[in-house]
C-alpha cells in the first residue's frame, strides 16, 4: 500500500507555493492584527487581508509565467500539483477574494455600528480563498477531503456572521447540516474507490482501474457518490435545497463570495479528479472504455438538463432579488455542467472561459444588491422601483450590463461563454441537450430585465423614500473593474480563451 511510502515535503516545495504562503501568513497576521487592536479598529485586519490578497495575486502572476515542468510540478509531497489549471484558478479566487473584501468594507451588514468582530470577516475571506486555491491544486484523496472541508467550515461561520440575525444563524445550521451529510456521502465513495484501487492518489487510482481490477458496479456506486458530494459544493440539482435559503440569510457580500468561489472550486475539483482518473492518459481507447463503463455523457447530461431547467423555472417566481441570483446561480451550474459531459478539452477549456465570464457578471450583480441595500435595508424587487433615477446613471448601466451578461446577450462577455460551451456539446453531437439550454437562456431574459424593467420603468412606491442614492467612493471602483471586464470579454476574447486552452492542455500534459 502507498501509505508505507510517505513522500517527505521539502523546504524547495515553498518557491512553487509562495501565493498559498502568503495566505498563511496573511491569516495569521490579520487574526493577530485585530487582536491587538481589540477588534476596535477592523481597518487592521482589513488593511492586512488586501494586502495580502494583493501580494498573493503578484506573486500568482509571476508564478503564471515561470518555467514548469509539462503537467505541472507535484509538491508538498506530492499532495498537491501546480499546474496550468492550478495558476488559473489561482488567479480566479484571489480577485474573487480581493473583490469581496473591498465591497464588504462598504456593507452595512458587516461594517455596520452594531456589528462585532468585524476584523474577523476579512482573517476569514483570506482563509476561504486559501482553502478554495488548494481544491485546485488537490492530486490526492487525502488533501481532495482536506481542502473541502476547509472551504465547508469558512463557509459555515461566515454565513452565520450577522449572529444577532435569526436568518443569519438560520442559514448557518442549514449549511452545516447539508454540509455534514454531502461530506459523509462523497467520503463513503472515496473510501469505496481506495478499496477497490488501494491508491490515495489521482495517477495511482487511474492506473488501477485501466488494469481492470475494480468490478464495473462498484466503481459506478463509488463514482456516484462522489459525484453527489462534490454536486453538493456546486449546488446542482438534486443538491442544491442549501443555496437559496444560505444565499438570503448569509450577509450579501459574503453571499457573493458563495455564488462564484466555491461553485468554481467544486468544478476545479471536478475536472482534476475526473479528469485525471477517468479520461487523459497514453490510451485513449483504454479512457473511452472506462468512461463508457459507467455511462458518464448521460449521467452528467441528465444532471445538467435538469439543474439548468430548475434554476430558471423557480427564479421565474421570485420577488427577493438575492434569492433570484440564488436560483440563476443554480441554472448557471446547469450550463457549465454541460462541458463536463464528455470531458473533453474542449469541453474543459469552454467550462474554464465560463467560470471566468461568470465571475464577473455573478459578482457585479450581488455587489449591486450590497450597494442598494445599503441604503433601502431591502431586498425585494418591488422596492427598486425607480432605482435607476435615484443613483448616478452609470451604475444604473453597470447592472444592466451585468444582467445582459447573465442572459447571454451580445456582445457581453456571457454570450461568448454560453457560445463555447454550445459549441463544445455540439461537436460532440448532444443537440439536445443545447437546445434545452438555449431555451433555458430565453425563460432567463425574463427575470433578468425584470429587475432592470423595475429599476427603469417603474416608480416608487406610494409613501416610499425617494431620495437620491449616494454610494461609497469604492464602490464605483470596484463595480467598474467587474463591469468593464465584462463588457471588454464580449468583445476581445480570443486571449483569455487560449489562456483556458493551455491550462487544460498543460494538465494533460501529465
Amino acid at each position: 500500500m502507498e501509505l508505507l511510502h510517505v513522500k517527505i515535503p521539502s523546504w524547495a516545495d515553498l518557491q512553487w507555493w509562495l501565493p498559498e504562503l502568503v495566505l498563511c501568513l496573511t491569516f495569521l497576521f490579520a487574526l493577530i492584527g485585530d487582536l491587538l487592536a481589540r477588534g476596535r479598529r477592523p481597518v487592521v485586519p482589513f488593511a492586512i487581508a488586501v494586502l495580502g490578497l494583493a501580494v498573493a495575486g503578484v506573486l500568482a502572476v509571476v508564478d503564471t509565467g515561470a518555467a514548469a515542468p509539462a503537467g505541472g510540478r507535484a509538491i508538498m509531497g506530492d499532495l498537491v500539483v501546480v499546474d496550468g489549471l492550478a495558476a488559473f484558478f489561482r488567479l480566479l479566487f484571489l480577485f474573487a477574494g480581493l473583490a469581496t473584501a473591498l465591497f464588504a468594507w462598504t456593507s452595512e451588514e458587516i461594517m455596520g455600528r452594531r456589528r462585532e468582530h468585524k476584523g474577523e470577516f476579512y482573517a476569514l475571506t483570506v482563509l476561504m480563498t486559501l482553502a478554495m486555491m488548494v481544491m485546485a491544486e488537490a492530486r490526492d484523496v487525502l488533501m481532495l477531503y482536506l481542502s473541502m472541508e476547509g472551504v465547508g467550515l469558512a463557509s459555515y461561520v461566515m454565513a452565520g456572521y450577522m449572529r444577532t440575525s435569526l436568518r443569519s444563524t438560520e442559514a448557518s445550521l442549514k449549511y452545516v447540516v447539508f454540509g455534514a451529510v454531502s461530506s459523509a456521502i462523497m467520503l463513503y465513495g472515496l473510501s469505496l474507490l481506495y478499496g477497490m484501487t488501494g491508491s490515495l492518489r489521482f495517477d495511482g487510482i487511474r492506473q488501477a482501474l485501466l488494469a481492470g481490477g475494480a468490478d464495473p458496479f462498484g466503481l459506478l456506486v463509488a463514482v456516484v457518490l462522489i459525484l453527489a458530494g462534490m454536486s453538493y459544493k456546486i449546488a446542482a440539482v438534486p443538491f442544491h435545497f442549501w443555496c437559496p435559503d444560505v444565499y438570503e440569510g448569509a450577509p450579501t457580500p459574503v453571499a457573493a463570495l458563495f455564488s462564484v468561489g466555491p461553485k468554481a472550486a467544486g468544478f476545479a475539483l471536478m475536472i482534476r479528479f475526473f479528469y485525471s482518473t477517468l479520461a487523459v492518459g497514453a490510451n485513449p481507447a483504454a479512457s473511452v472504455a472506462l468512461i463508457d463503463a459507467i455511462n458518464w455523457p448521460l449521467l452528467v447530461a441528465v444532471i445538467s438538463a435538469v439543474t439548468m431547467t430548475f434554476g430558471n423555472l423557480v427564479a421565474l417566481r421570485q420577488d427577493n432579488v438575492k434569492r433570484m441570483l440564488a436560483y440563476s446561480s443554480i441554472a448557471h451550474v446547469g450550463y457549465l455542467l454541460m462541458g463536463f459531459v464528455l470531458l473533453s478539452d474542449d469541453g474543459l477549456a469552454a467550462i474554464l472561459f465560463y467560470l471566468l465570464v461568470y465571475t464577473l457578471m455573478n459578482l457585479g450583480a450581488f455587489f449591486f444588491v450590497v450597494a442598494v441595500n445599503n441604503h433601502l435595508k431591502s431586498e425585494e424587487l418591488a422596492d427598486y422601483g425607480g432605482l435607476f433615477y435615484r443613483m448616478h446613471w452609470t451604475v444604473g448601466v453597470m447592472m444592466v450590463i451585468f444582467l445582459g451578461s447573465l442572459t447571454g446577450l451580445p456582445p457581453f462577455a456571457g454570450f461568448v461563454g454560453k457560445l463555447y460551451l454550445f459549441m463544445a456539446v455540439m461537436d460532440r453531437q448532444w443537440f439536445w441537450l443545447v437546445i434545452l439550454a438555449a431555451l433555458n437562456s430565453v425563460v432567463s431574459l425574463y427575470y433578468y430585465f425584470r429587475v432592470a424593467k423595475v429599476m427603469i420603468l417603474s416608480r416608487p412606491a406610494a409613501g416610499a423614500d425617494a431620495s437620491p442614492l449616494r454610494l461609497h467612493w469604492l464602490q464605483y471602483v470596484v463595480l467598474a473593474c467587474l463591469a468593464v471586464p465584462t463588457l471588454a470579454l464580449g468583445l476581445f476574447f480570443g486571449s483569455f480563451k487560449d489562456l483556458a486552452d493551455a491550462s487544460i492542455r498543460a494538465m494533460a500534459g501529465g
